[in-house]
């Protein structure tokens, strides 16, 4: 137990992280597709000078390798579509929206995994709708950013779907350095499509270079390689529902940070207790689940 809460608690501040990424996605000029070109191409770099200090072989299987291509670009479009909900709405819209991954997830991995349907998994998942739903009340004019958000959350739990399987078979940043230099080539094809590789792509303001380092280096590399590494330990769904934190930490951060901009009505906090008191729910029956036998993730 000492070991699992270990990895509960470094998986929490991994959500904080991805917290502040949405902040940082908001604070970027750029818009969601040329950002995450460089996030990936920033983050492959920084890994692949991580494997080759360690000495990791790039060495995969071609069967792997498809494997990793389609994850790479199932993350891809999760983050532009997830960028392109902040650039629309705000943090706090784009973050909350972001919470039905649970409900996704609790519907698609029974048939992934091949086990029975866990009856509270359903519950929550519904719980954390109707908090979505009261969020949904807040404003119309952000109904756009919240369409955005609902299909990079069902890419989320595709790919936490994914990743859980993957882990299995490769070391974290083997699959994170793959998927991420995917992510890049999928991108690039677009990019390269609309005319948009041109000087003025690749002129940057200082700010934007700080900011997008800051992006692709805690908050992508070291935060893609250990939340791959937790799915040895923790169950995807969980992962998801624990992920469900982070509009609470983010939408705190974006309020300290943008200020009253990210300032929602009371129905839109009401909602995210919601959610918050659900991920505190599935915490406490996994335990007890975990008391009556042995962990399997």
């Amino acid at each position: 137990m000492g070991a699992q809460l270990k990895n509960y608690l470094h998986l929490h501040f991994i959500v904080f992280i991805w917290g502040f990424t949405a902040v940082l996605g908001k604070l970027i000029t750029l818009d969601a597709m040329p950002l995450v070109w460089y996030r990936m191409l920033m983050a492959a770099v920084l890994i692949f000078f991580y494997l080759f200090a360690k000495r990791y072989s790039l060495k995969v299987s071609p069967k792997m390798l498809l494997a990793l291509i389609g994850a790479g670009i199932v993350i891809a479009l999760h983050w532009v579509t997830f960028f392109m909900a902040i650039k629309v709405s705000n943090v706090s819209i784009a973050l909350a929206t972001m919470s039905t991954g649970a409900f996704f997830t609790a519907l698609i991995e029974p048939f992934w995994y091949k086990r029975k349907m866990i009856w509270y998994e359903v519950v929550f998942g519904i719980v954390v709708m109707l908090g979505l739903y009261m969020i949904f009340k807040v404003d119309t004019q952000y109904l756009y950013g919240i369409l955005i958000a609902l299909v990079s959350s069902f890419l989320s739990a595709l790919f936490s779907m994914i990743n859980g399987k993957l882990i299995q078979k490769e070391k974290p940043s083997v699959i994170s350095f793959y998927e991420l230099l995917s992510g890049v080539g999928l991108l690039s094809i677009f990019l390269a499509f609309q005319g948009s590789f041109n000087a003025r792509f690749f002129q940057l303001s200082s700010d934007d270079l700080l900011y997008l380092f800051i992006l692709a280096s805690v908050c992508t590399a070291y935060a893609f390689i250990a939340s791959v590494k937790i799915l040895k330990f923790i169950s995807p769904y969980t992962v998801m529902l624990t992920i469900n934190l982070e509009p609470v930490y983010g939408i705190v951060l974006a309020f300290l940070i943008l200020g009253d901009s990210e300032k929602m009505n009371p129905l839109f906090y009401l909602g995210g207790g919601i959610i918050l008191l659900t991920v505190l729910a599935n915490g406490i029956l996994k335990n007890r689940r975990r008391f009556k036998k042995p962990f399997k993730g």
